[in-house]
């Protein structure tokens, strides 16, 4: 992932209801959500949802199908994954976090270490 769209994403998530919305369809896993049930969720005006909603797909982190009347909204994993991966790879000492592939599960894991401070001498 370069730059550019790293920084089309974060500036797509760092609105409230827009980053709100996406916590949610990642929470609805790859069934996604109604525009509609998002709206209502958020007690956001579906007008107002749906504007969101769309530049959250310009970014690139949910994709939508029609269902009926509906239109569903999925969060985009891939997408997600390679920001995720940007930041640990790219932006990230190794001695803070790292990124190893769990073959085993057949997933990728994220480690962060354990940087808190001294514990204060008595």
């Amino acid at each position: 992932m370069d730059i550019q769209n790293a920084i089309i994403m974060f500036d797509a998530l760092s609105q409230e209801t827009r980053l709100r919305a996406f916590r949610l369809l990642v929470e609805a896993g790859t069934s996604g959500l109604p525009a509609g049930a998002l709206s209502e969720a958020l007690g956001t005006p579906h007008n107002t949802m749906s504007f969101h909603l769309g530049h959250l797909a310009n970014a690139g982190l949910v994709s939508s199908r029609k269902d009926g009347r509906s239109v569903i909204y999925t969060a985009s994993f891939d997408v997600m994954q390679n920001l995720i991966g940007f930041m640990v790879k790219d932006c990230c000492s190794a001695e803070f976090a790292s990124i190893r592939e769990d073959k085993r599960k057949g997933c990728s894991v994220i480690e962060l270490a354990d940087y808190c401070c001294e514990p204060a001498a008595n």
